[in-house]
């Protein structure tokens, strides 16, 4: 199964969310690629791939007819394969744009290893642009991580809305897996009024668990180690433990 994060907002915890749910995914037994499509590359740093000036990447795969299977990479965790990112992925869009179904390079792209994972995770870019769109199209399903925040219901409405026009111009089968709640602070009254508000609107597309916020969370990329790997007892470890779980339950029932 092929499943998207994105959002088109920064700093929502998509690339800690992508990271560590297929690192915490993998470590359950699933085959799980990681891809990394987002120029600036962070996921591809917390996985271990700091310098990949020489390594295949995700813009070989849109921009060249580079099979996908010659870009993957083993990483050091169990069940982990990563297709890393390049800062080059900055000017693919404008590379792309004239080609004919340029919103479909990506699916075809992947078509030959799809089989080979039970689970490829993408991480968008923090736009609507067309690699989010080549990811939208490739992918089953999406994940939506949202800050626990005032302003979060807003920001869904708009991304909801990008989501069912893909579905309706290029990717009828494309579901919302779940809606992730991060950066969420139990002390504040707030925060559980902002996932009420959530759960109101948007009901099981929630996740049961929200991400605290958690310093050796935010740790855990300057190591280029999922959190399951820097320190299993953590609050962030067990929170993505638990949304892995759900994410396996939610899936296999599809």
């Amino acid at each position: 199964m092929i499943i998207s994060f994105a959002n088109q907002k920064g700093g929502v915890g998509k690339t800690t969310s992508a990271v560590n749910i297929a690192a915490t995914v993998a470590s359950l037994g699933k085959k799980v690629l990681l891809l990394d499509i987002d120029p600036q590359g962070n996921a591809s740093t917390g996985v271990g791939f700091m310098d990949r000036s020489n390594l295949r990447s995700s813009y070989d795969l849109l921009t060249s007819d580079l099979p996908a299977n010659e870009a993957i990479y083993h990483t050091e965790f169990k069940n982990l394969d990563v297709i890393p990112s390049a800062i080059h992925l900055a000017g693919a869009e404008l590379e792309i744009a004239e080609l004919d179904s340029r919103e479909r390079i990506l699916k075809r792209g992947l078509a030959i290893i799809k089989d080979q994972y039970d689970y490829i995770f993408i991480d968008c870019p923090p736009t609507l642009g067309l690699l989010t769109l080549n990811s939208l199209v490739a992918s089953d399903g999406m994940i939506i991580p949202v800050l626990c925040e005032f302003y979060a219901l807003e920001g869904l409405v708009q991304l909801t809305n990008t989501v069912e026009n893909v579905k309706a111009y290029h990717n009828p089968g494309l579901e919302t897996i779940g809606i992730l709640i991060t950066m969420y602070n139990s002390r504040l009254n707030i925060s559980q009024s902002i996932i009420n508000d959530l759960r109101n609107h948007y009901g099981n597309l929630i996740f049961r668990t929200p991400v605290v916020r958690n310093v050796r969370l935010a740790e855990a990329p300057s190591y280029g180690t999922p959190i399951l790997y820097l320190d299993k007892f953590s609050k962030g470890a067990q929170n993505y433990m638990a949304i892995s779980k759900e994410l396996i339950e939610r899936t296999e029932k599809r």
